[in-house]
């Protein structure tokens, strides 16, 4: 009966069935045999829902939507091309900057890429950026800012483990700015040679400036308010999308208050309604794992067969990718977080440290095939075959990781603005 039932679900699984129910049905499975009631689910979903933080998953959502539809992305870019445009490769590091940023505060790539896509791939082809040059860097700088704050894939993290979230905001900032200069480093090189470098113009710069300076200035804010001590990370959150929507409705006038407005809360808001119902019934599959210990067995089993943390690193990195590459990264924290999370203790590596490489393994996964989702968004937003940008994100697949290395082999990094 058992191995009729877990047949099934693997079925529906093949069948393309949405993760979240697979998770859903393998947890109601495993514990109507392990005749344990499913109210423990109710238990820890109330858990979550209590803490304070849950509310800036909606807050931080909503603010970066409301950029992302008004004239913010424009303004932004003109920033960005007139102060880093005369370098070489600098039209393709503004579109590293931009994307990084957007993802940061909307925390989905999804919106990232189909938001500036169709800004910045004109762009890079006009500056003579090979197409395929130019589907790579977009698609992949979809998911560039998840390390960055007030990332919510960084907030759920901090909400699963009970690491300090503030403390995981400081952490991501030195390898997100890693994976920004390795990137435009070969941005550079690939610029340089037949493509055309501009002057820099202090007069546009300064104009630029004028036009987007309230923007500019809300990250800065964000960040003074939680780490001067004078806000919370809700209150930040609260703050920032009170903020943008007063800019963007009646500074800029980009957007409509009665028009615009209520199209914006129901689109981010269909986001932040499929991340609880991932969150949900992801965490009844993970309370399942770990009712039937299944992180000790893991633990018992690398302990047999790897000697060190580094070993232990090597093989984490490993799996992660393959997660990555098949689960989204909020299905992920719930459910792979929980399960390695005693184990690396166990390995003496540092919970921050591990909170970054686990973060920079699944914002690759968002690019690694075959499942990559910055693959599937990219190809319906581009109108192509889904091998060209295989072939596309492949150079920026193998530089990712190669940040990835020092990321994982030079913990510092990550610890030391923290320390």
């Amino acid at each position: 009966m058992t191995a009729l039932v877990i047949i099934g679900i693997i079925v529906f699984a093949l069948l393309g069935t949405p993760l979240f129910i697979i998770m859903s049905l393998a947890a109601m499975v495993g514990f109507y045999f392990s005749e344990i009631p499913l109210v423990a689910v109710s238990i820890e979903i109330n858990k979550i829902a209590s803490q304070a933080t849950i509310l800036t998953v909606p807050l931080f959502t909503f603010a970066g939507y409301l950029m992302a539809e008004s004239g913010s992305p424009k303004r932004l870019l003109r920033l960005a091309e007139a102060t880093l445009g005369w370098l070489p490769g600098g039209v393709a590091i503004v579109s590293l900057v931009i994307c990084a940023f957007f993802t940061a505060f909307t925390g989905a790539s999804g919106v990232t890429i189909i938001a500036l896509g169709g800004l910045l791939y004109p762009i890079l082809s006009n500056e003579g950026y090979s197409e395929k040059f130019s589907l790579g860097l977009i698609t992949t700088s979809g998911s560039l800012g998840l390390l960055f704050p007030p990332s919510l894939p960084i907030i759920l993290y901090g909400m699963v483990t009970g690491v300090d979230i503030e403390k995981l905001f400081v952490a991501g900032i030195i390898p997100g700015f890693l994976l920004i200069v390795i990137l435009s480093i070969y941005s550079i090189k690939n610029g340089s040679g037949s493509l055309s470098v501009k002057k820099f113009d202090a007069k546009e710069a300064l104009a630029a400036l004028r036009g987007s300076w309230l923007e500019v200035l809300l990250p800065i804010g964000v960040l003074a308010g939680i780490y001067s001590g004078k806000t919370t990370t809700t209150e930040a959150a609260a703050v920032t999308a009170f903020y943008i929507l007063i800019i963007e409705c009646f500074v800029y006038k980009d957007l409509s208050l009665f028009k615009d407005i209520p199209r914006v809360i129901k689109d981010s808001m269909s986001l932040v309604g499929g991340i609880l119902l991932i969150l949900c019934c992801a965490l009844g599959f993970t309370n399942w794992l770990v009712d039937e210990e299944i992180p000790m067995e893991i633990l018992r089993f690398m302990q047999e067969y790897l000697t060190n943390k580094y070993s232990f690193l090597l093989f984490l990195n490993i799996f992660l990718l393959i997660v990555g590459s098949l689960m989204d990264i909020f299905s992920a924290i719930i459910v792979v977080v929980p399960l390695i999370t005693p184990i690396a203790a166990e390995f003496g590596v540092d919970p921050l440290h591990l909170a970054i490489i686990f973060l920079t393994n699944l914002e690759i996964g968002y690019i690694t095939p075959p499942v990559g989702i910055n693959l599937f968004i990219s190809s319906f937003r581009f109108k192509k075959p889904i091998t060209e940008l295989y072939r596309a994100s492949f150079p920026f697949l193998l530089l990712l990781l190669f940040a990835l290395v020092i990321i994982t082999y030079v913990p510092s990094l990550t610890l030391w603005l923290v320390n």
